[in-house]
């Protein structure tokens, strides 16, 4: 078949479980080199093991994860909701103004950066946004977090464990864990205090215990498994909207997640909502 770039395909080898776009193609060698549509994977794959799904099946793919992203935005409304409540207890929330965390962003995919841009618009959550390579990434995050002061960081992009290698706790053999280790630990360095600037880093199989001893609060993956392309915002929701004075619930900021357990956790972090009195009228 005559693939070319932009084509979206799934892997015969796989059972065609995860939809990617082609991004490039290596003829003389036979391979491609594919990028997962929502899950956060890059992978070279034998052009002999491509094939283009059904429109159909495609379609059918494509709504099972918006469906997942539809759940995880009503849970986390609803968990806000209860939050706002027991934080101002009895109080009117009406003469009460909100004041959540701030992200900066950076992700190595320009496509996953708008459809998290756009969530963290719907999560009324104030972000800025920035598409950089990952091996990049180290070299950028130190001016951009002097620049914008966020309360949050997130790292990620693309990342896989190398196929045929068998030490898991080689760094060198993930594609691009080693640059988010890195960059988050340039983060820390600026900031040390976990509380102060709460980090996610990571993507898809990355190299989870690395990326927490580098001084990340929350990493993906515990069991190198895959996460959705929204997971970052998902956490990074929780951390914005949990009081500085509580302590995330882990278990219930992975539960607002895509992945679950097994592709995503963390360590005991403050979040960095504060509630503001009086609201202005203006």
């Amino acid at each position: 078949m005559n693939f070319k770039v932009g084509d979206i395909v799934s892997r015969r080898s796989y059972g065609g479980d995860i939809l990617f776009k082609v991004i490039e193609i290596n003829r003389s060698e036979g391979m491609a080199l594919i990028k997962g549509i929502h899950v956060r994977l890059l992978a070279d794959a034998p052009l002999e093991d491509l094939y283009k799904p059904e429109s159909k099946n495609i379609h059918e793919k494509q709504e099972k994860y918006r469906g997942k992203a539809r759940e995880c935005v009503a849970r986390i409304y609803k968990n806000r909701n209860m939050s706002r409540e027991r934080q101002v207890r009895g109080g009117n929330l009406e003469t009460f103004y909100e004041v959540p965390g701030r992200v900066l962003h950076l992700d190595g995919d320009q496509d996953y950066l708008e459809q998290c841009m756009k969530i963290y618009n719907n999560l009324n959550i104030e972000a800025q946004g920035f598409f950089i390579l990952e091996k990049k990434q180290p070299e950028y995050v130190e001016k951009l977090l002097r620049q914008y002061q966020p309360d949050i960081l997130v790292l990620t992009g693309h990342d896989a464990y190398l196929k045929g290698k068998k030490k898991f706790q080689d760094i060198n053999n993930y594609r691009n864990s080693k640059y988010f280790v890195e960059a988050a630990a340039i983060a820390r360095r600026y900031e040390p205090g976990k509380d102060n600037l709460v980090i996610f880093a990571g993507a898809c199989q990355s190299h989870y215990e690395q990326l927490l001893a580098a001084g990340a609060n929350f990493a993906s993956s515990p069991q190198r498994v895959f996460i959705h392309a929204l997971d970052p915002v998902f956490i990074s929701e929780r951390a914005a909207y949990t009081s500085f004075r509580r302590t995330i619930n882990i278990s219930e900021v992975i539960n607002n997640t895509i992945s679950g357990m097994d592709g995503l956790g963390g360590i005991e972090t403050k979040g960095t909502f504060r509630f503001g009195i009086p609201k202005s009228p203006y």
